[in-house]
């Protein structure tokens, strides 16, 4: 019969070896760490910047439906703040007397959307910028915010009704208004780390500017990535404001904007976990 004994392991991955006592050979070898090693490896890896832009002009539809639904039931901006600026300035003129308080809510906005660009910009250097799992944590988290707006308009502790002509003001909403503009600017910080700045995600300003004082604008597609950039990235804010408009005026409610705007940055942090890993740098002869 032959004699079998416990070996060192093979490599560092494994554990220890079944060996054969007379031929000294390991027969069986087992793993030992071996997945989890490889699951660290993995969302530890650095994601390829290659058609990034795809999910940056997702962000942007976003965009469009957010602001679309909010702006409608609560009258303000998340993602679009120099609106935001404009109502808070009309403020103390008492000109904007159709919605009361609407510079507070426009405030409340401005402020965590301020908050949300100094925690993803800090967030994104502790953890690496373009690591995979700090993409996918980043939007899971946004996603989550959002999925939460939603939980609070579907079990009535916030009004969800659009076009609403209530001069008074709910201050609850201040609650989803702070969730929806923090989760905003990760957009747009992301889309810096990713060198997107002609995809800003959150405004169209810069862009439309960017985009007619364009000296290659009339170049052909091929050959002008960046103008192709701005205005799908208009396209994509546009679209998602009417298909906002159109999906919540048929509800009577924001609750399916909020759900698809939330299950689509889902998605995007989906596609992080599975998106392809930048290529290992060329070692010089």
């Amino acid at each position: 019969m032959k004699n079998f004994r416990a070996g060192k392991a093979m490599n560092d991955t494994a554990g220890p070896a079944v060996v054969d006592g007379e031929r000294g050979e390991a027969l069986v070898l087992v793993p030992k760490h071996g997945f989890l090693k490889r699951w660290r490896q993995y969302f530890g890896a650095q994601v390829a910047l290659e058609h990034t832009d795809v999910l940056m002009l997702t962000c942007c539809f976003v965009s469009g439906l957010l602001d679309s639904v909010v702006y409608s039931a609560w009258g303000t901006f998340v993602s679009m703040q120099t609106g935001n600026t404009i109502f808070v300035g009309l403020g103390p003129s008492g000109q904007d007397a159709n919605k009361a308080f609407r510079w507070a809510k426009s405030l409340t906005s401005i402020v965590c959307f301020l908050f949300g660009a100094f925690f993803f910009s800090r967030f994104y250097r502790a953890l690496e910028p373009l690591r995979r799992s700090t993409l996918v944590l980043s939007f899971l988290l946004q996603s989550l915010l959002i999925f939460s707006t939603a939980v609070m308009v579907a079990s009535g502790y916030i009004t969800g009704m659009v076009n609403n002509t209530s001069s008074g003001i709910n201050w609850k909403t201040e609650i989803p208004i702070v969730f929806l503009s923090f989760q905003a600017a990760g957009q747009i910080v992301t889309s810096r780390n990713l060198n997107l700045s002609e995809i800003p995600t959150v405004v169209l300003t810069s862009v439309i500017c960017d985009f007619a004082s364009d000296p290659s604008l009339l170049a052909p597609l091929a050959q002008n990535v960046k103008r192709n950039r701005r205005f799908l990235a208009f396209v994509g804010i546009l679209a998602g404001a009417i298909a906002g408009g159109w999906i919540s005026k048929a509800a009577s409610s924001m609750q399916p904007v909020l759900w698809l705007a939330g299950g689509l940055k889902l998605s995007v942090a989906v596609a992080w976990a599975w998106w392809r890993e930048k290529a290992p740098a060329a070692t010089p002869a």
